[in-house]
């Protein structure tokens, strides 16, 4: 039901909440995700109302989307124009079928195009990027019995169609209001942020969420030092006015600077962390994924499932490899495996 940010823990809620002028947050669910949901907002403006994320393309979401709109009296006609934070399917694939339904302009950074047009060259979910960074972590026999699971999985070519136009960083109008694309490559290679310019909010994707971390070095095409990446886009924000942050999944509200300092301070920790596991030295990305713990409950390397392990493993590889950058850990491989070990004794 339409009316103020609910006050249950559980931000998942259908409904039509406002949370700036103009703004309003329709949470759409994510089957079989531990998310949930994906909040899209829906933005009002003098050239009318555009979304900012799509969601992902699911049985039922297209008419939960439609019938969130109508709560604020708009129709799903009337949205002109998706611009979407970053190529996820909880975030983009809802768009090409809202443009097919109603013509809507498609928007996505021209960060994500090498990787919207290598799904589109493979034609499967297959996430080969991620495979490679397994058997370069020396877990090669999770890549053999994930590859063809995910492989397997129905693919719809129609999710991935192309934008109608690849955005650069810089000013835009997002229904007639004066918002700023900003770069944060990290979670995505082409991840974007909007800034509104009117009230001082910020749409921050999966950059930056209120109580977890994103996943970093789950993503398409060549390995790009994925969390150095991550935390100079962190950076960046802390450089430029403080505002409020509306995030993709969870509850909206609180500072931005604040929650990208406890990010931050997040990785100094996990970064010590795993430079303590390469200790005795000669170490893979799988035997340091073993001795960290994982999410907010500190769950064992060996309780998550096939999927988490392999996200798990290319974090790790993220934080790993930055170490490498700083010099305090280094990298010899053998074939195709990584072997790690610090560049001198600690402490």
């Amino acid at each position: 039901m339409t009316g103020p940010h609910p006050t249950t823990e559980d931000w998942t809620a259908a409904g039509c909440y406002p949370v700036a002028p103009g703004v309003h947050r329709i949470p759409l669910p994510m089957p079989q995700d531990g998310l949930r949901a994906v909040n899209v907002y829906a933005v009002r403006g003098p050239a009318g109302v555009a979304l900012i994320d799509a969601g992902w393309r699911v049985p039922g979401n297209l008419a939960r989307l439609e019938r969130s709109l109508e709560e604020i009296d708009v129709g799903l006609r009337e949205v002109t124009d998706v611009f979407v934070t970053h190529v996820h399917r909880d975030h983009y694939t809802l768009g090409p079928e809202l443009r097919r339904a109603t013509g809507a302009r498609l928007h996505l950074g021209a960060g994500e195009r090498p990787g919207v047009e290598l799904i589109q060259q493979r034609g499967d979910n297959e996430p080969a990027s991620s495979l490679r960074e397994l058997r370069r972590a020396g877990a090669g026999d999770l890549a053999d019995t994930l590859g063809p699971q995910l492989k397997d999985e129905p693919f719809d070519a129609r999710d991935w169609e192309s934008p109608d136009r690849w955005l650069d960083p810089g000013p835009l109008a997002v229904a007639g209001r004066p918002m700023e694309a900003i770069a944060v490559p990290g979670h995505t290679k082409g991840h974007l942020v909007f800034r509104d310019l009117e009230t001082g909010h910020l749409f921050t994707g999966d950059h930056v969420l209120p109580t977890i971390s994103p996943s970093i070095g789950f993503e398409l095409g060549e390995w790009d030092l994925p969390l150095g990446r991550y935390l100079d886009s962190l950076a960046l924000l802390l450089e430029q006015p403080d505002a409020t942050m509306l995030p993709a999944h969870g509850h909206p509200g609180g500072s931005v600077h604040a929650r990208v300092r406890e990010l931050l301070d997040h990785h100094v920790r996990r970064l010590d962390a795993t430079l303590e596991q390469t200790a005795h030295g000669d170490m893979t990305g799988l035997q340091v994924a073993r001795g960290l713990t994982w999410t907010r409950r500190d769950r064992r390397f060996d309780t998550l499932d096939a999927f988490n392990q392999m996200i798990a493993i290319c974090e790790t590889l993220a934080h790993l490899d930055v170490l490498v950058a700083r010099g305090v850990v280094s990298a010899a491989y053998r074939g195709e495996v990584a072997r790690f070990a610090p560049t001198r004794i600690q402490a």
